[in-house]
């Protein structure tokens, strides 16, 4: 098993920054790879970034690119979602995941989710 653990969402005005972090914890390279998905109002889950255990391969998603950063620190084991030029549209529920890889991360094919932290974007 493995828990998950996110913070750092909050209340931003359109064109701000917030730094999302998930601290992993229990048997952590069952599932090394970690990313972020988010879930606005009545929509689906949507995939945001992922990363491996290496860090070596990074996923996007459209909407995102450019302007979110994700990174990870093994030591802490931590991963961290850096979210600059905030947009209303971002405004959702960021969900930690860990996964076999990026590929199956960015597919949805997710083996642990975390409870998720509430970010909202004023206009």
């Amino acid at each position: 098993q493995v828990q998950l653990v996110e913070s750092g969402g909050g209340l931003v005005q359109a064109g701000g920054s917030l730094r999302l972090s998930c601290v992993a914890s229990g048997r952590i390279y069952s599932s090394p790879t970690m990313g972020w998905f988010r879930q606005a109002p009545g929509k689906e889950r949507d995939f945001v970034a992922t990363i491996t255990l290496s860090g070596t391969t990074i996923y996007y998603a459209d909407s995102v690119k450019g302007r979110f950063t994700i990174s990870r620190d093994n030591a802490k084991n931590t991963v961290y979602l850096q979210m600059n030029s905030l947009k209303p549209e971002d405004t959702a529920v960021y969900y930690c995941a860990t996964a076999q890889g990026a590929t199956a991360l960015r597919s949805g094919g997710v083996d642990y989710w975390g409870k998720g932290t509430l970010v909202t974007v004023s206009s």
